[in-house]
């Protein structure tokens, strides 16, 4: 029997399934979506020797990242983590070149980053499943209110057109490192609707809409979501708080603020120009460490690799009396302007993620974060989605108008032997 292109379709199709197990159903109260596992395949439990080589290479790539989409006069927030998971996550389907420039990028392992990735989830997620909301605007009293845990999630999502036939050694590695299935549904609907409804509650709430809009073409979106919500150790007692003082902008204009207060022994640190303190988050290894420049100087070169590793490596314990902002953002970034910027401009142009399923490539890369600090302690969220389509509808667009003269052959393409030439000069025309 010959082996047509609908045939060959519909047998990868039913041996990328065979491998699939349905685990559960709905999403966001969507009843049509349904959720595929690897069958068999179990969350791995890994080795950490490859985590600080992934570190070194997010922190490098958090920086290269900031100084591209971060603007001097506005606020910024963003995750290197969470879109470094969702690249995590798409390079296990790249292949040849943009596997590799990937990896440059963002300082992957040699080894690969996929264990790396399940090993640092391992050490920092302490929530299984969605986070539960919390009680925003509730009063707290200082005599009476401990410390909480810290509440730290990372979810992994994978949202695929029915019947695309996803590749079998992707989903294993999804399921094995990064605890993620396939949730299958129909594109032609309102997909972008779905996964923001799942985001919304992999952040408690706080990232509500991922996509404004999803490009018709996109058929399959990789997500990852990061939810903390963190206590101080030494919370700012309210009632020291300065309630109208003068915060000096970038051009030299100030705004009024409050500026909260506390004196503890915290850990410090200082250096040609800059001031360094750190925030110990309770009952956790989290911390915050606030980076201030010299009066008229820019906070970005503070977050260099080089001098991040200079702050932790010289912070002591002092008596620190600090008055610090409260404050409350999100930032949106439309990645691929970012990352295009990096030297990733390919992987949006035709980039080869056939690892994922044929013919697949990069349509659209989006991320929001936001986070909100006050005298008790940080609440932030960050989601990171990638769009993919079948490679000839996603990335660069050519135009042809054929608007003028143009020549036209009719051939036998196995051997180009040319049944009819001529040209067209007049469309109108007849006889």
């Amino acid at each position: 029997m010959p082996n047509d292109g609908r045939g060959g379709l519909l047998r990868r199709e039913f041996l990328a399934m065979a491998l699939l197990a349905a685990a559960a159903t709905a999403c966001g109260g969507e009843g049509d979506t349904q959720v595929l596992t690897a069958a068999g395949v179990d969350r791995e439990v890994p080795k950490d020797d490859l985590v600080p080589a992934l570190v070194r290479g997010l922190t490098v790539f958090g920086h290269a990242l900031y100084q591209v989409a971060a603007k001097p006069a506005e606020n910024t927030v963003m995750s290197p983590l969470s879109i470094a998971y969702a690249f995590g996550m798409a390079r296990a389907g790249a292949v040849g070149a943009t596997g590799a420039a990937l990896d440059r990028t963002f300082g992957f392992p040699a080894e690969g980053p996929h264990t790396a990735f399940n090993a640092l989830s391992r050490k920092i997620v302490t929530v299984d499943g969605p986070p539960p909301p919390p009680e925003r605007g509730a009063t707290r009293d200082a005599q009476d209110s401990e410390p909480a845990a810290p509440i730290v999630g990372i979810a992994n999502g994978l949202f695929a057109q029915e019947g695309l036939p996803v590749k079998e050694p992707f989903l294993r590695t999804l399921a094995s490192q990064y605890g993620a299935g396939v949730r299958t549904l129909d594109f032609r609907k309102d997909p972008a609707g779905i996964i923001n409804a799942w985001a919304d509650e992999q952040t408690a709430g706080r990232v509500k809409k991922v996509f404004d809009r999803l490009d018709p073409d996109i058929k399959l979106v990789i997500a990852n979501a990061i939810y903390m919500k963190a206590d101080w150790r030494y919370h700012f007692a309210e009632g020291a708080s300065e309630q109208n003082a003068a915060f000096t902008r970038a051009d030299g204009s100030t705004v009024r603020t409050k500026l909260m207060r506390q004196t503890e022994s915290l850990r410090y640190a200082e250096g040609s120009g800059w001031q360094a303190v750190e925030l110990p988050y309770a009952k956790s290894d989290l911390a915050m460490l606030v980076l201030l420049p010299r009066p008229g100087a820019s906070p970005a070169d503070l977050l260099a690799p080089a001098t991040l590793q200079k702050v932790v490596a010289g912070l002591k314990p002092q008596t620190v009396s600090l008055a610090l902002p409260p404050w409350d953002f999100g930032t949106s970034l439309d990645l691929e302007a970012s990352l295009r910027k990096l030297g990733l401009g390919a992987m949006f142009d035709g980039g080869d993620f056939s690892g994922i399923a044929d013919r697949m490539t990069l349509g659209q890369a989006v991320h929001r974060a936001n986070i909100s600090v006050d005298e008790w302690g940080t609440e932030a969220a960050a989601v990171t989605a990638l769009g993919f389509a079948a490679a000839g509808h996603a990335g660069r667009i050519i135009d042809v108008r054929a608007d003028r003269p143009f020549a036209f052959a009719i051939v036998h393409s196995p051997t180009a032997a040319p049944l009819f030439v001529g040209h067209v000069a007049d469309p109108a025309a007849s006889g």
